[in-house]
């Protein structure tokens, strides 16, 4: 029985994740919960277990009296004679341990113990399951998509299933049964039937720990993830900075021929990424936070975090982007409310100076070339007519 015991304990230890303690706690409490099925009470119950041999005895402590005809209750009470079978050297009133046969028990006092060890089997696997999964909060998992529950998906995460809300979907995404996607697990709460999990595949950190897990430079703390803003299915525009000035942050994080950044965009099903760098001054930061457009000059304020921009002429719609998403993820980028004019519309705004907006680095001619040399302008850029 012993050895039985012990490779099922630790055939539950290994597969389930649950403590060999927690199993021989709940082979004590089924023990005293079949005592008190089989003799009604369990007051008096003693149980031994040893941890090491997986050896257990179960024990009733009972009050010596003088005769059977004095017994009057034979859960609690022994008379003399059968008393000094167990113990020779006893006496009227003192207390003995009786040995208890778990054998003799009645099926139902062993059906209620069975049922006490399943049940804590349970409690400490959903116990684990919680546990493992918890530490995992604000990471991201791979999960194989199993069916839709309403406009909910149904995500296999191994050990438990996670719930993928419609609010967490990227709308141009579909996910087909057996799909294998990452996610990134939003809350674990403990339920009474087991963990209940809450995953994202729209929140920006989905993104930030995509790059986590390809980017060596990353995880070893060369390069920092200093911002990021998202429009998921769309675009993700995201600020690197380099804490080694021999190495370079946007090309660490976009690899080589863009191999790191593809792995994720594929993952992403094709949503476009821009790693820029990262500047502890506003200027350049919004700057570079409006890329691929090219920039005149940037006026930023760090006290109301607004800051006025101006591009050139042939370079608004694509500052502003379609729809005007290019500024909106570089105001979230940044922090920064940002106002965008072509150098036209600065020069005739009200108390407009030009000298106020540019730094020496700025060359008309240098601008004017490049207008007239641009032939691969974004076809696709709107601007909206309260932008413009």
């Amino acid at each position: 029985m012993s050895k039985e015991l012990m490779d099922a304990l630790d055939l539950l230890e290994r597969e389930k994740n649950i403590s060999r303690d927690s199993l021989f706690d709940a082979i004590e409490n089924s023990l005293l919960t079949a005592c008190k099925n089989n003799f009604g009470k369990a007051d008096n119950i003693k149980v031994e277990v040893d941890r090491e041999k997986c050896e257990f005895k179960c024990y009733a402590t009972k009050t010596v009296v003088e005769t059977e005809e004095d017994v009057m209750d034979p859960a609690i009470e022994i008379s003399l004679d059968d008393a000094k079978k167990i113990k020779k050297k006893v006496e009227v009133d003192d207390e003995i341990d009786v040995p208890v046969n778990s054998k003799e028990f009645g099926r139902i006092a062993t059906q209620n113990a069975k049922n006490v060890i399943l049940q804590k089997i349970r409690e400490e696997e959903r116990g684990a399951i919680y546990n493992e999964y918890y530490s995992k909060e604000h990471d991201i998992v791979t999960g194989v998509v199993q069916r839709y529950i309403g406009k909910n998906i149904s995500i296999n995460l191994g050990k438990s299933d996670a719930i993928l809300n419609e609010n967490e979907q990227v709308k141009t995404e579909r996910y087909k049964p057996t799909d294998r996607i990452k996610v990134y697990i939003l809350e674990v709460k403990n339920g009474s039937k087991g963990p209940r999990i809450l995953v994202s595949r729209t929140h920006p950190d989905l993104v930030k720990r995509l790059f986590e897990q390809e980017v060596a430079e990353i995880q070893d703390g060369t390069v920092e993830i200093r911002s990021i803003a998202r429009e998921a299915g769309s675009r993700t525009k995201i600020a690197v900075y380099s804490n080694n000035p021999n190495v370079d942050a946007v090309g660490a994080c976009v690899g080589v021929n863009g191999s790191r950044v593809n792995l994720i965009v594929d993952e992403l099903r094709g949503e476009k990424i821009d790693v820029i760098n990262w500047d502890d001054n506003p200027g350049n930061l919004i700057q570079n936070a409006l890329s691929p457009a090219k920039i005149v000059a940037v006026f930023a304020d760090p006290d109301e975090k607004s800051a006025k921009v101006v591009v050139p002429d042939y370079q608004l719609s694509l500052a502003i982007g379609k729809e005007g998403q290019n500024a909106r993820l570089a105001a979230r980028l940044t922090g920064y409310k940002i106002d965008i004019k072509s150098e036209t519309q600065a020069k005739d705004a009200p108390g407009f100076r030009m000298e106020d907006y540019m730094d020496d680095s700025y060359d008309e001619e240098e601008y004017d070339e490049e207008y007239e040399d641009n032939t691969e302008l974004d076809e696709s850029a709107e601007v909206s007519e309260d932008e413009e």
